[in-house]
């Protein structure tokens, strides 16, 4: 029986044949790991055009983010603003859109927190892919180019960052992978399993439902 890892290899060369025979533009990867990447690299011959992972200002993966840039990997943000989930149990939860540091900084420019994230991303070279089904939101998330966050304030949203994706992660979806991590029950990675697909093909949930 092929394991977890053995069947995304499968999946990945497929995509690699389709690239060689002109059928697609890019392919890439999404929610996978720095040691999922690794281990990815070791077998197959395109490097990943893109990874899309779950990153916002509460969890932003700046290890994964290093590598991706040593190895010439797009970072696309799904949950880009920080709809997926809210964060902490009971009275602790909070989310990204009720931020008082980014409120402030929306306030300061005249925008809304959901554009100042999507700024965030925008200035630090990722791409997002925000989801709505709201007309207005979705222009409202095409508004972001008329203005530019100072490095105070890219810097204040940097502080934000938990480390922590939500509950459940890493441990059993990298098990799965045949991959085992000295210590990863300490690491918080993204909620969802590593999963192939080609570049672009997928967003993020809806934030008014988070």
């Amino acid at each position: 029986m092929f394991t977890q890892f053995e069947k995304t290899l499968g999946s990945y060369r497929a995509l690699e044949k389709l690239l060689a025979d002109g059928k697609v533009r890019a392919i890439g990867v999404s929610n996978f790991s720095v040691e999922q990447l690794i281990a990815l690299l070791a077998e197959v011959d395109v490097v990943p055009a893109v990874n899309q992972v779950q990153l916002h200002p509460y969890f932003q993966q700046k290890d994964l983010q290093a590598f991706h840039a040593e190895r010439g990997i797009l970072t696309q943000a799904w949950s880009p603003i920080g709809g997926i989930t809210f964060y902490g149990r009971g009275d602790e939860k909070r989310s990204t859109l009720s931020d008082s540091v980014i409120g402030a900084i929306a306030a300061a420019h005249a925008k809304t927190p959901a554009q100042v994230m999507l700024r965030w991303h925008l200035q630090e070279g990722r791409s997002a892919i925000p989801k709505s089904t709201k007309p207005q939101r979705i222009a409202e998330n095409f508004d972001v180019f008329n203005f530019e966050l100072t490095a105070d304030e890219m810097a204040a949203i940097d502080a934000l960052d938990t480390g922590d994706g939500g509950p459940g992660w890493p441990d059993e979806v990298l098990l799965s992978f045949g991959i085992v991590i000295p210590g990863s029950l300490s690491r918080k990675h993204t909620l969802t399993p590593a999963q192939t697909h080609a570049a672009g093909s997928s967003g993020d949930p809806e934030r008014t439902q988070k």
